[in-house]
């Protein structure tokens, strides 16, 4: 009798086939899984580069050592100028070459040969500024010896670079391959160096930005509004750097070119074009650049000798837009002058900050206003002239190529006027202006003045001056050469001097101050020239034994020259001043809590009118010390209120691109209105009441309590700064892409963050976003020039911008916690700390 099989029996049998099957494919893609784990692993170390033993490249005189610390900190010694910039070249592509590349490529406008259509109006926009056609007049007018520089450090990134294909130069080339089959990096010229010179001047360009608000803002509002939310600095209440004698006022401009409403939808244009340079991560592309430095002299300090400080606030990054390095020639000669330590940009020869044996200095934005929008008057029968003085004029035009990466070349034209290039993208007629009294312009465009694109040598004469420069006047003479951008230069030398120079092109103009568009088809508000160098403001040995720079106001009314009226409103400088001043004998621990220093000075104004209404968050405001610590349950209700109070009180008022983000400026118009209960900011224009003050701070500490109780519960001690604020430091091209399993790759993140906006430690966030860090100090130095061993610094991230290497993220504890590492400096330190030696050989 034949067999038979149970009922079920088959279904069982299927069912343990289907096990076994899942099982194998389970277990096929774990080893898949596991295999492309074991790839990425391989392709991220494979870009790691050697940086020990011995390696022969073209072009060196002579053999050169290349010592790393146990930070990853490169000093190179070498015994000629020429060996020491190769040799930062090749460092510089041993650590950051895909940094460098893409910064080239912004500069350029050439984004879309690496990431293809998706770039193509941003390059556009990059194009029709011209940065690489300035940078390759500049590297032809330059000095032969600032040109040998450049060649020899290019020939240093290029001997890097004809070692390894590209996906052993970084592994963002690995996963760039997926996208882009075709791409290969070009060699590097001195031109490349230039360019990113010249982006950087972008990034703390001047007040362009707020030149088109404050127009756009006087479509929507009365005069005095807008004015109330741009009030002066106030210098009753917070310092300037410089004090000045007198001053000659410039008239305002007389044609009220921002209420055209034609010329209002051409500034939203050149708005959204901003708004793609920021999207693409130019280093502080977004509002609210700002930076502390200070020098205390020997009279303050427990040494006796002079202290500098430093932290530069840029966007937050990975890696750090900073690379630490030291560049010493073996004998210090007047053939071979460098002996330097400090932050270099990657793709630039030489220290940008920093000490060599005689003297330091420390850089913040200076922010003058260098860039002007002119409404030109275009011939409506020939687009391509212009008004001047009566007389149509022919605009330069000109076509430039931009190349896809998977698509075909776009050509666009470009068009510049006497002023600039033409960036507004469109021009029409203002039929709709009927009632303003003002002569309409015909068909127009406008056009950007900017210090940057007129002549100027780029910032390698001064930087090489700065790193040999033995003294004060050696290095005022250096600094004169620094044309744009405008910075705050701290000084102190080892005799104990302590000094301030502000260098720049900075425009005098026949009219107007700057503050908004005008016309350009006259002379009437040309410039004239740039204030002499000899009449910036300077201080040295100041009596007061400190200066403090934290783009404040650097001259009083009294200064006989227009700088700008757009200055930071100096909170955090008022805090320095205060701590500097407070203490008798101050000492590197001191400047360096200083740097840290959390305490919030708008709270002390707020706080009390919080205070007198009715809700849970004000016993916890009660007890707080204003500062903005990690745990600090103060700091999180506080800024929870401050969140919601610029919301309630400013968006049913503002357009949304003007919407309140937070900071300094804001500190004051809201300090100013608590005086005034019934400000018509106050006033919620949505609602058929008449909100006052108290009716706001009401509701917005109702709603912050609700916030936080969603948050965090409603016990108080649940609540932390910290874990609202939080800094993730993202790649800003892959860490950007959307996709998890690549940014997980690159970023590192998110950490609680102490301090905030317009705080000493000014790790900012964006009220209209969220609570994240989006700025914040870019690097901390402190230098004592009575003991150069004994000076420290912090990086944000690391060294290498190799992701998972050891020096990719290892200074990240540090800079949370406001801890430094040695800036090693003599043969002797960078010997006890060494992690790893190569020697580059001819």
């Amino acid at each position: 009798m034949a067999d038979t099989a149970a009922p079920g029996d088959g279904q069982k049998q299927s069912r343990r086939w289907w096990k076994i099957v899942l099982g194998a494919i389970v277990a096929l893609l774990a080893i898949m899984v596991l295999g492309v784990v074991l790839f990425a692993s391989f392709s991220v170390r494979r870009a790691f580069p050697d940086v020990d033993g011995e390696v022969a490249i073209d072009g060196l005189d002579a053999g050169v050592e290349i010592v790393r610390d146990d930070m990853g900190i490169a000093h190179i010694y070498a015994d000629n100028p020429h060996d020491l910039f190769v040799a930062q070249g090749f460092v510089h592509a041993q650590e950051r070459f895909w940094q460098m590349d893409v910064w080239r490529h912004i500069g350029a406008g050439r984004l879309s040969e690496m990431f293809g259509e998706t770039q193509v109006e941003t390059d556009a926009f990059l194009k029709t500024m011209g940065w690489q056609h300035v940078a390759e007049d500049q590297y032809s007018a330059a000095d032969p010896r600032d040109q040998a520089v450049l060649e020899a450090y290019a020939d240093g990134v290029n001997a890097y670079l004809g070692s390894r294909s590209p996906s052993e130069l970084s592994f963002e080339y690995t996963v760039l391959e997926l996208l882009n089959h075709s791409y290969d990096p070009e060699p590097w010229t001195p031109v490349d160096t230039l360019t990113w010179g010249i982006a950087m001047a972008w990034d703390l360009r001047g007040n362009m930005d707020v030149e088109i608000e404050r127009a756009m803002l006087l479509g929507t509002l009365p005069a005095d509004q807008v004015a109330q939310l741009r009030p002066p600095y106030p210098g009753d209440v917070n310092p300037y750097i410089v004090p000045a004698n007198e001053l000659v006022t410039n008239g305002a401009p007389s044609a009220s070119i921002h209420a055209i409403p034609g010329v209002r939808t051409a500034l939203a244009s050149i708005e959204d074009k901003l708004d793609l340079i920021a999207a693409i991560g130019v280093p502080g592309a977004e509002t609210g650049i700002g930076s502390n430095s200070w020098v205390i002299s020997g009279s303050r300090t427990d040494t006796g000798m002079p202290i500098l400080a430093n932290d530069p606030h840029l966007s937050i990054q990975m890696p750090s837009i900073w690379y630490q390095n030291g560049l010493h020639c073996m004998t210090v000669s007047e053939g071979c002058p460098y002996d330097v330590v400090g932050f270099s940009f990657s793709g630039v020869p030489g220290v940008i900050i920093g000490h060599n044996a005689n003297i330091a200095w420390g850089v913040t934005n200076l922010g003058p206003d260098v860039q002007d929008l002119y409404v030109e008057k275009v011939n409506p029968e020939n687009p391509n002239q212009y008004e001047v003085n009566g007389q149509w004029m022919d605009m330069d035009v000109h076509d430039e190529t931009i190349n896809v990466a998977g698509g075909d070349a776009v050509t666009i034209q470009v068009r510049s006027t006497r002023h600039g290039p033409i960036i507004s993208g469109s021009y029409g007629s203002l039929d709709d202006f009927s009632d303003s009294g003002i002569e309409t312009p015909e068909p127009y465009v406008i056009a950007l003045r900017w210090t940057a694109l007129d002549e100027n040598p780029g910032v390698v004469p001064a930087v090489l001056g700065l790193n040999s420069a033995t003294d004060w006047d050696d290095f005022r003479d250096a600094v004169q050469l620094w044309a744009v951008p405008s910075q705050n230069f701290v000084y102190a030398d080892v005799d104990g001097n302590i000094g301030y120079q502000s260098p720049g092109a900075i425009p005098i103009r026949a009219n107007g101050d700057g503050t908004l568009p005008v016309p350009g088809w006259t002379d009437e508000y040309e410039w004239t020239g740039y204030i002499p160098f000899d009449e910036l403001p300077r201080s040295f040995n100041p009596e007061s034994g400190y200066i403090v720079t934290a783009n404040n106001a650097v001259v009083d009314d009294s200064y006989p020259h227009w700088i700008t009226y757009d200055w930071g409103y100096g909170y955090r400088a008022r805090r320095i001043v205060d701590l500097v001043g407070s203490n008798a004998r101050v000492g590197l621990e001191q400047v360096g809590s200083i740097q840290f220093d959390s305490y919030d000075l708008s709270a002390e104004r707020i706080v009390p009118y919080l205070a007198a209404l009715d809700s849970p968050i004000n016993a916890v405001l009660a007890s707080w010390d204003f500062g903005n610590q990690i745990e600090s349950s103060g700091a999180a209700a506080y800024n929870a209120v401050w969140s919601r109070m610029l919301e309630f009180t400013f968006r049913d008022d503002l357009p949304e691109d003007y919407w309140p983000d937070g900071g300094s400026r804001w500190f004051y118009v809201v300090g100013q209105m608590l005086e005034n209960p019934n400000d018509r900011f106050w006033d919620d224009a949505t609602t058929p009441d008449v909100e006052d003050r108290d009716a706001i701070l009401q509701q917005s500490l109702d709603a912050a309590y609700a916030d936080l109780k969603g948050w965090f519960g409603d016990n108080p001690d649940d609540w932390h700064w910290g874990e609202m604020h939080v800094s993730t430091f993202r790649n800003q091209t892959l860490g950007e892409s959307g996709i998890g399993i690549i940014e997980d790759r690159f970023n590192r993140g998110p950490f609680e963050t102490a301090g905030g906006g317009s705080l000493v430690n000014s790790t900012a966030w964006q009220a209209t976003e969220s609570f994240e860090t989006f700025w914040l100090p870019s690097m901390r130095m402190i230098i004592d020039l009575g003991d150069l061993t004994r000076s420290l610094t912090t990086n944000t991230t690391g060294q290498s911008g190799h992701t998972d290497h050891p020096h990719y993220d290892d200074m990240i504890p540090l800079w949370l916690a406001g801890e430094y590492s040695p800036m090693n400096w003599t043969r002797a330190q960078v010997d006890a700390a060494t992690e790893s030696v190569q020697t580059l050989t001819p």
